[in-house]
């Protein structure tokens, strides 16, 4: 197994990224439409939002998930014990946003999200027809005019060896959505499990752009797109006195997008965030 590296420009680009996420769950790109010197400004602007420690103004909202989420009260991954050691900001067009921040990360998002409906498309094109045939409505459209896609800005602060025995920047996990798209962060760190449960890293270069299935889109796909397991492992040496700033966009659809028979996309969230620990 191995994560894919498509030049979005190439020809073949739609086919080969989707057989990328056919066969690990994940597809990098390069050569892609988000700037590069928009996301560095993104990070560094961020990077000083966290280290003010004023953060708290912004507590995150147990009804509308919008906001600071802490240290203390971050995800646990499921079948975990553990919280990671990060710490993060959601952001939705419609949520508090910090006003100094708020042109620029919006702008991201509105990026982001028209690539995310393009790479959609790519993903039905290239579904089977037995496939293509349990989705309710085109993949691209069930993230139109969604208020529910969720930007993450997420901040790994520097280790200080005191950590709980066992606890991982982002224990192993797999993501609730559609498909994440995530620029490859300002430090290494993101490894996939592969079907012989080793942990491989995900070529992330600066510049890359990671996209990777999310447990809805295997619903939808009735389980043909796999959602993969990964983690963000603790950095040694040097490195684990630096900061990390990642930027996952998560796209999830409108609130009656049927996903399969079981679920819509709002009873498939609730039941995940329950076990999360955060609803």
């Amino acid at each position: 197994m191995q994560v894919q590296v498509v030049d979005y420009q190439a020809k073949d680009a739609a086919q080969r990224f989707v057989e990328s996420l056919k066969q690990t769950g994940f597809g990098v790109l390069t050569n892609h439409p988000i700037q590069q010197k928009l996301v560095s400004s993104i990070y560094k602007n961020w990077q000083k939002f966290f280290d003010l420690g004023e953060a708290d103004k912004f507590a995150f909202d147990p009804e509308t998930q919008d906001g600071y989420f802490a240290t203390e009260i971050s995800e646990t991954a499921k079948g975990h014990t553990q919280k990671d050691i990060k710490e993060y900001f959601h952001i939705y067009p419609w949520g508090r946003i910090p006003s100094e921040l708020r042109d620029e990360i919006l702008n991201y998002y509105q990026m982001a999200s028209e690539l995310a409906a393009e790479l959609l498309d790519w993903v039905e094109q290239y579904s089977p027809a037995e496939v293509a045939q349990l989705y309710s409505e085109p993949l691209s459209n069930m993230i139109k005019e969604t208020p529910n896609t969720l930007l993450r800005v997420l901040h790994y602060p520097p280790l200080t060896g005191e950590e709980e025995q066992g606890a991982l920047r982002a224990a192993a996990h797999e993501d609730i959505n559609l498909l994440t798209i995530l620029p490859a962060a300002n430090e290494p760190g993101l490894q996939v499990q592969d079907q012989d449960d080793n942990w491989l890293d995900v070529p992330a270069d600066f510049g890359h752009l990671i996209i990777n299935i999310g447990d809805m889109l295997q619903e939808a796909s009735g389980g043909y797109f796999p959602s993969t397991s990964h983690r963000v492992v603790n950095p040694t040496g040097d490195n684990a006195k630096k900061s990390r700033i990642s930027l996952p966009l998560f796209l999830h659809p409108r609130d009656e997008v049927r996903l399969s028979e079981r679920h819509t996309q709002e009873s498939y969230l609730l039941e995940r965030l329950k076990e999360l620990g955060v609803k």
